[in-house]
């Protein structure tokens, strides 16, 4: 099993039964809510480790996680769950224009209609883990875009925009449009994504020129490196 292999049909069944089960909590993430959620993750401003976003898949679990059976069933769910991720992500990379969303079907008065409100909430919280990164885009080509999402994923809606998804009908057609708007959101995010490295660097503290060099030599930074920025 490698982290590049996409899940076979047989893993993804095992990891959709492992998050229906009653050893994750109510408000955990089903298949659907988790490949919104990696998406947005794939996509969106900055990347986030791992370590930060896996506690939100669990809910109230957090990082506790949910009642696994041995360690080994804790690593096996966890490299399901990575290499769903890697799969999203390669598929941006190498394919964009074979992604679909993993949205649910419904019947409604004789006929099939998308059911995405799980996907889109995945989404908006995969979104809220780095909001303020999110927050340009808002003010940009790109707001009328995540307006399916946010009415379909937000926790909570202005009450004048309920109109806008109290029936089946009018969710899906939101379903289509927000299909359509992830190439455009991938587009625009690509060319100013932030790597976890670099946004680790741009939190580093800033050195005073009177304190010491980091390079190690003992001296004032202002008297070494930091000369050379003065030049």
């Amino acid at each position: 099993m490698h982290l590049d292999d996409p899940l076979s049909d047989k893993e993804f069944k095992e990891l959709d039964q492992f998050l229906l089960s009653d050893r994750c909590a109510d408000d955990g993430m089903t298949m659907d809510a988790l490949h919104g959620f990696l998406t947005a993750l794939a996509i969106g401003p900055a990347e986030v480790p791992m370590s930060e976003w896996l506690p939100v898949v669990w809910g109230e679990h957090g990082e506790r996680g949910p009642a696994f059976k041995t360690p080994k069933e804790r690593e096996r769910i966890t490299a399901l769950i990575a290499r769903f991720m890697n799969e999203v992500s390669m598929t941006f990379e190498v394919a964009p224009r074979d992604f679909e969303p993993l949205y649910c079907e419904h019947e409604h008065e004789g006929k099939t209609l998308l059911d995405a409100d799980a996907w889109a909430w995945g989404f908006w919280e995969g979104m809220q883990l780095r909001a303020d990164a999110w927050e340009p885009a808002w003010s940009s080509s790109l707001a009328e875009l995540l307006r399916p999402i946010y009415l379909l994923g937000a926790e909570e809606i202005e009450e004048e925009e309920m109109p806008l998804v109290d029936d089946p009908v009018k969710r899906h057609k939101l379903a289509i449009e927000m299909e359509a708007a992830i190439p455009h959101i991938h587009r625009y995010w690509k060319p100013l994504r932030k790597s976890a490295v670099e946004q680790v660097k741009r939190e580093a503290p800033k050195v005073g020129r009177n304190d010491p060099c980091p390079c190690g030599s003992g001296k004032k930074h202002k008297k070494c490196c930091g000369a050379q920025e003065t030049d």
